[in-house]
């Protein structure tokens, strides 16, 4: 166990500004006040992603042919190939490099199709991501293997599909997006929030409901953050709380949630790629965070209670 000392540095000098707030969810814009790093990344950074050539559910094949580091983000959804599936932590894939990353199925009753895949509209929701987290922490810690616990990660699908009242044939988490084509006042909520973002300067998020705060989002620059925005903002939309959320948005809950992550004691593991692996776990929340040259690439976090 190791102190978050590069996250400290990277989160504990931050500012939040203001909320925009649609169908009851609060995105907080995050400023970290440090030098700022730009990594490839997104849908457009150059890496293929396909299956191994002996294909298996928990290892995909990633290609970067590019003469630079691309990020991958955990929670990231990737559709196709035999299944559709999740990154289970954030990989810095070197130049020129090609790699076997860590995933988890979010598609059951199917292993046929393409060998390709493409990035999914949105990422994976907040309680599959939790589910994911927290049981790639625990194996982390006992084994230093990236898997998930696979049964729960399904559990956690079909839970968001029947929240949603969505129904698929194949259970794929994918199916979830479906769920704006019925509900109008929910898209445009993804819209609005869509265009308003990111902010200049603003390299994070903290989404609450209500008071409650739910989940943090940190990249090492804008750009970074603006490459994920549209993907991102579609899955917090989705877990809009159905019926409103108690409480009204709190700068001081999201400073503390974010200083709750800096100062907390993390299980350090060499990357998939480059960088080194935190995995958090606390009586408050899960998180990870992917940490290159000091810097913090990419770090997520969600709240264990909401």
């Amino acid at each position: 166990m190791n102190n978050f000392h590069s996250l400290k540095r990277n989160i504990s000098h931050v500012s939040v500004g203001s909320p925009l707030t649609r169908a009851g969810v609060s995105l907080f814009p995050v400023y970290v006040h440090g030098p700022s790093a730009f990594i490839a990344t997104g849908p457009s950074a150059g890496v293929s992603i396909g299956e191994k050539p002996d294909a298996e559910v928990p290892t995909l094949e990633v290609v970067n042919p590019t003469e630079r580091p691309v990020l991958l983000v955990d929670g990231e959804v990737v559709a196709g190939g035999l299944q559709t599936r999740v990154i289970n932590v954030s990989v810095l894939v070197g130049a020129n490099q090609r790699l076997d990353i860590p995933v988890s199925c979010v598609e059951q009753g199917r292993w046929s199709g393409q060998r390709g895949f493409r990035q999914g509209a949105t990422f994976a929701s907040r309680r599959v991501r939790r589910v994911k987290n927290d049981t790639v922490y625990g194996n982390v810690a006992r084994s230093g293997r990236k898997a998930t616990d696979q049964g729960m990660v399904w559990r956690a699908i079909s839970a968001e599909l029947d929240r949603l009242d969505v129904q698929v044939d194949s259970g794929t988490l994918e199916a979830a997006d479906r769920f704006f084509d019925g509900h109008a006042p929910l898209a445009e909520a993804a819209a609005e929030l869509k265009q308003f973002g990111p902010l200049p300067e603003q390299r994070g998020l903290v989404v609450a409901h209500g008071g409650r705060v739910v989940s943090a989002e940190v990249f090492a620059s804008t750009e970074m953050l603006a490459a994920h925005w549209e993907a991102l903002v579609g899955s917090f939309v989705l877990d809009a709380p159905p019926a409103g959320a108690a409480g009204r948005p709190s700068a001081t809950g999201a400073l503390r949630f974010l200083d709750r992550l800096a100062q907390a004691e993390a299980t350090v593991a060499p990357g998939v790629g480059l960088g080194s692996e935190y995995h958090v776990r606390t009586r408050g929340l899960v998180a990870q965070a992917l940490v290159h040259d000091h810097m913090v690439v990419h770090a997520s976090a969600f709240a264990l209670a909401a």
